[in-house]
């Protein structure tokens, strides 16, 4: 059985917000959090979810956000079962909060998150493969198709092993502490 979060607008959530009738939980990761977030909203990544201790009002409306919606509505069931009485959704996210013309606390000094930064590495190196195979040697496309099959194993697997590298870089190591 599926259930169903109940869909809000950008500005019906920020009234309930104003009110102090809502809480906000982004599901986002805590990279993602890091670099922007919605004022006032509660960091609660999905990762973590069945270990989360919520404390959550009884008379407050509970309102999930992730980036563009589509984590929420990929969870919904499991975010649900965690409130008592019926449970919301930000349509959009914090996408569309954005596009609502809604502030976002933002920080520039935070690393990008970290699927951005395997997606960077990962297409740069896999576009570096494709030019060195073409215009030096055709070995090198031995780099693209190595790097293909470690998205494919992350795909399958759950485990980035670029993910785990990328952390250890100096700029994201101020996030473990």
């Amino acid at each position: 059985m599926t259930t169903k979060l109940t869909g809000l607008t950008p500005a019906e959530v920020h009234a309930r917000m104003a009110g102090g009738r809502a809480i906000l939980v982004d599901i986002r990761e805590a990279d993602e959090y890091a670099r922007s977030h919605i004022a006032g909203a509660v960091s609660q990544p999905l990762s973590g979810w069945e270990q989360a201790h919520l404390a959550i009002e009884p008379a407050a409306d509970v309102i999930f956000t992730c980036r563009s919606g589509m984590r929420t509505a990929g969870a919904c069931d499991r975010l649900a079962a965690r409130v008592t009485g019926e449970a919301f959704v930000l349509a959009g996210g914090i996408d569309g909060w954005r596009r609502a013309g809604l502030p976002v606390a933002t920080d520039r000094s935070a690393p990008l998150e970290i699927m951005r930064q395997v997606q960077i590495a990962a297409g740069a190196l896999i576009l570096i493969g494709a030019l060195l195979g073409t215009l030096v040697a055709p070995v090198w496309f031995g780099l693209s198709a190595f790097v293909g099959a470690g998205l494919l194993f992350a795909g399958l697997s759950g485990f980035c092993g670029m993910a785990q590298l990328l952390m250890l870089a100096p700029w994201n190591r101020h996030r473990a502490t």
